[in-house]
């Protein structure tokens, strides 16, 4: 027996037919709705494996459940009842590590491996052990339209993604992961639904038009109905934890949430995962994009914050990206440039704190005072500052081998929780593009269409830029495992395992307490350039400058690890070449 339960106040009328290897196609009538617009019924035929749709009214097409834990003929296609209990876990003993002393590394299924499931970047998990990293952050695997795409068009949000290998592959990926002592961290996107396969409206009122985002329709925080909109996406959240053993979430573009109620979704989400965390007596973390700066993200609920655990700082980026790559700037990264902003966001985490940004034509942001700096990630790299390049190209493309290696150490050594991107440890060749599979063809040329205008905008070729509904774009996207152990992909995999490994051993490495960073440096010109990071017994110091540069080696200080050849010790200096790094100690 199983009991369907819909919420539904948009119907006047539901059935839900059901179907399976011993019933034929049945339709039975629901009953409801209630007082909150839900209706219910339960179906002793229905059995885990029977596949099901609702019939909406005198709506002849069966529409997939927005709950439905399984979609295996797409979003498209009826639900299939899944039971989450039958799997048998073997991580009963496994417990996460601290957020504070993580070393994060972002990973897209698809691309992850050639196969592109779950399954297979099973057996790739042991490099990541091999490298250092602590918790495995999987870009979104809700189930989308297509078989390919970055996954922030999910559709299906509790059902895992099938040409990744459906829930049980989710599971088994996670059991894995916890069997090497890896924690897992889902990216999940409830600031909007894809624009195909959505079906939610036909049942209630989950999106708003009075207020818009980027992707569409507001998603309904605040108006009628909206407690079960609320309790739709918290109960989303809650499953990956509960049942699929998540160790925390990553929310997409929190931004994008238009709420405001006295409680904060984002409140109510964290006090929710407080409770069952303590009620399975295991710590899940939440982790917040957000580019309003504003420190309420990442304080607690207790100090009248919104409690999420951490945010991404996409100020380090911007800041030490422009750095790197100096230049005519456009967009947000016109706010940027210079090494007096990334010793501030180095120290003070924001750079953007309460000043005018030109960029926005407003003043921007709030002090984080006295937050720990543990609370935010800091990266040079990931899907979103790959992927929007015109055509996908990492950071060695861009500023060269010498200037990645730089970054990777201000990055991994910095006070903030560190992020990696598939593939950055290796100085992967292949690009990461922005790929997606839409089979309605207006969709598609849409899609296509809208890429290359987007990049016009910036000033670049739109004939370069990847038609991302190509498959060949998908295909150009995956990693080349092959290359890993090859000339200077071994060399940059190397520096990144030396570097985890100094940020382990390095108990000032790990201090997140605001003011024990301190930065140095000197911009005059593009000849003379340098920055120097002191963090407790550690001093991290770069020459971006075109000339020599040579600093005095502090007493009781030696060079203990450096980017190339060149960096040397003599006559109580340290003598660094362009585009290098010291670390001493």
């Amino acid at each position: 027996m199983h009991r369907f339960e819909i919420w539904a106040p948009r119907a006047k009328k539901l059935a839900v037919r059901v179907s399976s290897a011993l019933l034929a196609p049945t339709t039975f009538a629901m009953n409801g709705p209630d007082d909150h617009g839900w209706w219910r019924l339960d179906v002793a035929e229905a059995m885990p494996g029977a596949d099901y749709g609702y019939l909406i009214d005198d709506d002849p097409k069966p529409y997939p459940d927005p709950r439905s834990l399984c979609q295996p003929n797409g979003v498209h296609g009826l639900s299939r009842l899944y039971d989450q209990q039958a799997f048998v876990w073997k991580d009963v003993d496994f417990r996460p590590p601290p957020l504070a002393s993580a070393v994060i590394y972002e990973m897209h299924i698809g691309t992850f491996t050639q196969e592109g499931t779950l399954d297979s970047a099973i057996g790739r998990l042991d490099h990541l052990v091999h490298l250092g990293v602590t918790h495995v952050e999987l870009m979104p695997v809700a189930s989308f339209a297509g078989d390919q795409g970055w996954g922030y068009d999910g559709v299906a949000l509790f059902s895992v993604h099938q040409p990744y290998g459906g829930p049980d592959a989710l599971k088994r990926f996670v059991d894995a992961a916890h069997a090497r002592g890896l924690s897992v961290l889902l990216d999940v996107v409830y600031n909007h639904f894809g624009p195909v396969g959505n079906y939610t409206g036909k049942f209630g009122p989950y999106l708003v038009e009075s207020h818009s985002t980027p992707w569409g329709g507001a998603v309904n925080f605040e108006g009628g109905g909206a407690h079960q909109v609320r309790r739709f996406f918290c109960d989303n959240a809650l499953m990956w934890m509960r049942d699929f053993h998540i160790d925390g979430l990553r929310l997409d573009a929190v931004h994008g949430f238009v709420d405001r109620s006295a409680i904060h979704f984002l409140e109510q989400l964290a006090a929710e995962v407080e409770v069952l965390g303590a009620t399975l007596a295991r710590h899940f973390v939440l982790i917040a994009e957000s580019d309003l700066n504003d420190p309420r993200v990442v304080t607690p609920r207790e100090a009248r914050g919104l409690g999420m655990d951490a945010q991404w700082n996409d100020d380090f980026h911007h800041a030490l990206f422009t750095v790197l790559n100096p230049g005519p700037t456009t967009g947000y990264y016109a706010d940027f440039g210079r090494l007096s902003q990334l010793a501030k966001a180095v120290e003070r985490n924001f750079v953007y704190d309460g000043i005018y940004s030109k960029f926005r034509h407003r003043i921007h942001g709030r002090s984080t005072g006295s937050l720990s700096q543990h609370r935010f990630i800091g990266f040079i790299q990931n899907h979103d500052q790959v992927g929007n390049q015109a055509t996908g190209e990492r950071l060695l493309e861009i500023v060269g081998f010498d200037r990645a290696k730089i970054a990777a150490a201000l990055v991994l050594l910095s006070p903030f929780i560190p992020l990696l991107f598939q593939g950055e440890e290796w100085a992967a060749s292949s690009p990461f593009q922005y790929f997606a599979d839409h089979q309605e063809p207006e969709m598609a040329r849409l899609v296509s269409e809208g890429r290359k205008r987007e990049f016009a905008a910036f000033g670049w070729d739109p004939d370069l830029i990847p038609d991302p509904e190509k498959r060949e774009t998908y295909e150009r996207s995956k990693l080349k495992w092959d290359e890993v152990n090859e000339g200077t992909h071994e060399e940059m995999l190397a520096w990144y395992r030396e570097l985890i490994r100094l940020r382990r051993t390095m108990p000032s490495l790990n201090d997140g307490q605001p003011g024990q960073t301190h930065v140095r440096f000197n911009q005059f010109d593009q000849r003379e350039m340098w920055l120097s990071m002191e963090r407790g017994e550690i001093i991290v110091t770069c020459n971006l400058g075109q000339d020599e540069f040579r600093v005095p080696l502090p007493q009781g200080k030696r060079l203990i690890l450096k980017s190339r050849g060149g960096v040397t010790e003599m006559d109580g200096q340290v003598i660094l070449p362009k585009n290098s790094i010291a670390i001493l100690s």
